[in-house]
């Protein structure tokens, strides 16, 4: 009975067979080389992870802006629903844009007086504190409180519709989500990014005049010297770098929330991804900005 029953169970399986076919298993490495292997396979992991999320950041911001520019052009546009997620964004990061612009204006302020007393230029020291405002302060903080705050509040809104699979259930009933979801927030954007720039421009720039007026500064010198170094081109500039970081955030956003899983958790690490790339690509596309800007319209005196 024990002679039958082992001659129906065959041979031992040969582990050489069994991995014929599969990369090689980890002993064939040398113990010397397997962290180095690691970190290779982790990298290649990882930079095929991110083409893969790049390449499908590109397909949803194509078909959204398709979306958009078409119910529009056909006057479908879902107009109600753009002006309820403005006035969101609008509340969600409206009074944080002042609270952090006012005394960042007075650092700014303070920084630049401190310099400009010590070379003997204190007259210019209020305007060119205000074109740092303008170029840079302005776009880099709306663009962070709508990565941070606005971001985070459609990632969550998208993630928590996919959990709950009312994505799909758009899609069952013939609907494009990018054309429902994300469009919207697109033409949403549009209004408030230029409000929401020109609101941190107001707010530092009335901080630095006041700061100037406590130093003793004379405002006939301050508006002269802001406008021999400023010009309506820096604002439309400023306004517009506001605008593509806001676009920018909504389609992360849009993004990691259709891509959530997980329950609660997968909302929760949505959320959080939405807000550091939301924050790293503003950086990122300020710097490529900025860089092609100084090529492109280099800053002139009006002297």
């Amino acid at each position: 009975m024990q002679s039958a029953t082992t001659d129906t169970e065959g041979p031992a399986a040969d582990p050489e067979i069994e991995n014929a076919g599969e990369s090689p298993p980890e002993w064939q490495v040398p113990t010397v080389l397997r962290p180095i292997a690691r970190l290779v396979l982790w990298a290649w992991r990882t930079l095929l992870g991110s083409i893969g999320t790049f390449g499908r950041l590109v397909l949803l911001a194509t078909d959204s802006f398709y979306g958009l520019f078409r119910d529009i052009v056909k006057m479908n546009h879902p107009w109600k629903e753009t002006l309820t997620q403005a006035w969101f964004m609008m509340s969600v990061s409206g009074w944080p844009a002042i609270l952090i612009s006012v005394p960042l204006g007075a650092i700014i302020e303070i920084q630049v007086g401190s310099l400009a007393s010590q070379v003997g230029a204190t007259s210019q020291a209020g305007a060119m504190g205000g074109i740092g405002v303008i170029q840079q302060a302005a776009p880099m903080i709306s663009g962070i409180l709508m990565g941070g705050a606005v971001g985070a509040a459609v990632a969550a809104d998208l993630g928590a519709r996919k959990i709950r699979e009312e994505i799909d259930a758009i899609r069952t009933l013939g609907i494009n989500p990018n054309h429902r979801l994300i469009a919207p927030r697109l033409a949403a954007m549009f209004i408030v990014g230029p409000l929401m720039c020109i609101l941190v421009v107001f707010v530092g720039l009335s901080t630095i005049y006041t700061m100037t007026l406590l130093q003793g500064g004379v405002p006939g010198a301050f508006f002269n010297s802001f406008a021999a170094f400023a010009s309506t081109t820096d604002l439309i500039i400023a306004v517009v770098k506001t605008v593509i970081f806001g676009l920018l955030v909504v389609l992360v956003a849009g993004q990691r929330g259709f891509e959530a899983s997980g329950g609660p958790k997968g909302v929760a690490d949505c959320v959080n991804a939405t807000v550091v790339l939301g924050v790293m690509t503003t950086f990122a596309a300020n710097v490529l900005i900025t860089q092609l800007l100084s090529i492109w319209f280099p800053m002139k005196l009006g002297f």
